[in-house]
């Protein structure tokens, strides 16, 4: 039991860095207009139930998706979501943010996507949430979704503030580009994952 925990917990981390919380702060906090405060609460309730429904679908199917229908193996999907989450990391550290927000994109527009999807569910969460279902079981990963997906609800409701505070010591850049280099490893790790599983079969 308390190993099972344990693994839930570091699943868990896992998935919420892969999620990466500041993003959503940096994107929410651009939020505005009079009612900006009373639609952030909904927004994000809508962002994070679409994106749990996803990473719980890919959970559940993912890998017989990729295997039978499209012949992909996991390890070319580790690979290209780690290019992928290299990419994003790469534009925060030089740019300062994660997702530039079209100003006349509507409420809804910004849960669904950029929100929900790339951000919450983007490429290397999918890819980590079809590996953790193949190495730890889908009750254990479905429980390390839910707890990283409800954590990253909360920072999200509470991202305004969040921003308000960084924003007074002049740290929500330099935050955002120290959280796009962690995201860049990270990325390059997944893809030698990739590489690494694709070597192992050729052996």
């Amino acid at each position: 039991m308390k190993e099972n925990l344990i693994e839930i917990l570091v699943n868990a981390l896992y998935l919420l860095a892969l999620i990466n919380p500041i993003s959503k702060v940096s994107v929410l906090s651009s939020v505005s207009g009079t009612d900006a405060e009373c639609q952030i609460k909904p927004l994000v309730g809508k962002a994070s139930i679409v994106a749990a429904f996803i990473l719980l679908g890919a959970m559940i199917c993912g890998d017989f998706v990729l295997r039978v229908v499209f012949h992909v193996q996991l390890h070319s999907l580790q690979f290209a979501g780690g290019i992928v989450l290299f990419s994003v990391g790469f534009t925060a550290l030089r740019k300062g943010v994660f997702f530039e927000r079209e100003t006349q994109a509507s409420y809804d527009d910004i849960a669904l996507v950029p929100l929900a999807c790339p951000m919450i569910a983007g490429p290397a969460t999918i890819t980590a949430c079809i590996a953790l279902q193949a190495t730890s079981g889908l009750l254990l990963s479905a429980a390390a979704l839910v707890v990283a997906v409800s954590v990253n609800y909360i920072i999200m409701q509470m991202s305004r503030y969040i921003s308000r505070i960084l924003e007074r010591f002049n740290f929500l850049g330099a935050l955002i580009r120290i959280t796009g280099l962690v995201v860049m490893t990270m990325g390059v790790q997944m893809a030698f994952d990739g590489l690494a599983s694709w070597y192992a079969t050729l052996m």
